[in-house]
């Protein structure tokens, strides 16, 4: 009987993957509306709609950087239908800083097709037209304001890296993503942003200015004039997260192939190119297994410089 049963649902599962999809699949992004995370997950979402043949819907979940989608999706069924674009930062640090309702191992990586490359961004009217006038100022004048995505996200360290080194004080105003942040610097609430990717429009614009790109071992070819942590004479920041998409723990190997496949076409259609290269964020495709390599990796660093400066979660 039991061999019997065992092999009935083999049979149901085996079932259930020949007709995966055969309705509605939710991706959750982890930060607010507008923003590079939002706009390039509702571009692959479009896409592989054509590829599998049912909706895909795009729901917002930001908040606690990232941390709230998190939560959401590991309580999911591991089914295929529920997905979250998000940062590698929300498996790699935030378990490691805050309590959260989840672990990295309520996860099952599928993609990364780029990546977060911050930078410390002003307005353009701001009275410091380069890094080093805006260091001179920020001497002078303690407690300037910037947001980011959220407290300790990548782009946050980023700046207070920039803090230490050069022995400023900032005030951080945490946004539930980039779009946010914009919306602050352009009404003139803070000083400058954490940039993330969704500030990049405005640069281009010639609304908003960067003056250090954060993240970056060596200078942006497609903007050779914007220096980074070493020209500055700083350390390197910690490493760039990357922009991924995540299932729920457990979901079967067949669907998470054929999800994988699917979104890698996406990624490599011209149309979403052209999405990446508008917010200069770099393709940077790794599949489910150079994901977890990734991961743990970037585990490792963020558990040194968490522990160096006395933020690693007490257990």
């Amino acid at each position: 009987l039991s061999t019997l049963a065992v092999a009935l649902g083999m049979t149901a599962a085996a079932s259930a993957v020949a007709k995966y999809p055969d309705k509605t699949i939710t991706m959750y992004v982890a930060y607010s509306a507008g923003g590079t995370t939002d706009l390039t997950a509702r571009a692959l979402a479009q896409g592989m709609e054509k590829i599998l043949g049912v909706p895909v819907a795009v729901e917002n979940k930001g908040g606690g950087g990232g941390t709230v989608s998190a939560t959401l999706l590991a309580a999911q069924k591991p089914d295929g239908y529920k997905l979250l674009v998000t940062s590698t930062g929300v498996m790699s640090m935030r378990p490691l800083m805050m309590k959260v309702a989840f672990t990295p191992a309520n996860f099952a990586p599928l993609i990364q097709y780029s990546e977060y490359v911050g930078s410390l961004t002003v307005r353009k009217d701001a009275p410091y037209d380069t890094i080093e006038k805006f260091i001179a100022h920020a001497k002078k004048n303690p407690g300037m304001s910037y947001a980011s995505s959220g407290v300790n996200t990548q782009q946050q360290i980023g700046v207070e890296t920039v803090a230490k080194c050069k022995g400023l004080t900032f005030k951080h105003v945490p946004q539930k993503g980039g779009a946010n942040s914009n919306t602050q610097l352009m009404g003139g609430h803070i000083d400058f942003i954490a940039g993330s990717g969704s500030h990049l429009p405005f640069v281009q614009q010639g609304e908003f200015r960067e003056l250090l790109i954060l993240h970056r071992e060596t200078r942006d070819p497609t903007k050779p004039n914007v220096p980074i942590m070493k020209d500055i004479g700083c350390p390197p920041s910690n490493p760039a997260l990357g922009m991924i998409v995540v299932a729920p723990a457990g979901l079967p190997a067949d669907i998470a192939k054929m999800l994988e496949q699917a979104m890698k076409k996406v990624t490599e259609d011209e149309s979403f190119q052209k999405l990446l290269k508008r917010f200069n964020l770099p393709y940077d495709f790794k599949d489910s297994t150079q994901l977890k390599a990734a991961i743990a990796k970037e585990t490792v660093w963020y558990k040194q410089y968490l522990t160096e400066n006395n933020l690693l979660l007490k257990k």
